[in-house]
């Protein structure tokens, strides 16, 4: 691997060793923290690729972390918890997950899903992706993983940029909830709508917020998502 550091945040410590024996042993260096407080001094003090964190922590919790570290972060944060409700899990995305993986897990499980959203991390860094997207009054920059708003920055985790690229790539296509989530997850659409609903809904909620008065995203109904009409460009 090309220096892949990954911060695993769980208390447990055999869960801990476990993870990262998982983890080295397919190349990637990783950091262990053993609460939420010292996970965030970490995160304050290097720079992590992936964060594969737990939500029951002492001191500072799994959630409280996540809200914070999107403040100004975009790295991929992956959720290992024991909670298992949907309202768990619809939160953690809320606050700015890009994955949820519920214990007892499957090693092969929690690697395959490492891997792919450090891939598509990669690929919305990578030089030959550098290019600048621009619709209307927003302005998107693979180059820099940024995104402005009337010249506002909006800070987006790496699930809510894929799909806003997604959709700014092709500003007069709708696209359905499946082929958003094969396109950015990478992975065979299962009938959750949930989960697509959710980040485009936050995603919607961060670029009003920056610049209000547009309907950034515009709901098709029976099909799915399209960019909305942002000066011609529907």
């Amino acid at each position: 691997m090309d220096n892949i550091h990954i911060l695993v945040v769980e208390d447990d410590t055999d869960i801990n060793r476990l993870l990262c024996t998982i983890l080295e042993g397919a190349g990637y260096t990783c950091r262990s923290a053993f609460s939420g407080s010292e996970a965030m001094l970490w995160a304050e003090k290097y720079d992590y690729d992936l964060v594969l964190l737990d939500l029951m922590l002492p001191g500072l919790t799994g959630e409280e972390f996540i809200a914070r570290i999107r403040a100004g972060r975009t790295m991929p944060i992956i959720v290992l918890s024991a909670k298992v409700a949907v309202e768990d899990r619809v939160n953690a995305l809320g606050l700015g997950a890009d994955d949820y993986i519920t214990k007892p897990f499957d090693n092969r499980e929690v690697l395959a899903r490492v891997e792919a959203q450090l891939r598509r991390s990669r690929r919305f860094s990578a030089p030959g992706a550098g290019q600048e997207l621009s619709c209307g009054p927003l302005r998107l920059s693979r180059e820099n993983h940024t995104v402005t708003a009337d010249g506002v920055q909006v800070s987006l985790t790496s699930r809510e940029f894929a799909i806003l690229a997604l959709l700014m790539e092709h500003p007069k296509r709708a696209f359905s909830r499946a082929q958003i989530y094969e396109a950015v997850w990478g992975e065979e659409f299962m009938g959750d709508d949930n989960t697509v609903n959710v980040h485009v809904s936050n995603l919607r909620a961060k670029l009003a917020k920056a610049a209000p008065g547009r309907e950034y995203i515009k709901t098709v109904w029976g099909i799915g998502f399209k960019l909305g009409e942002l000066d011609g460009t529907s």
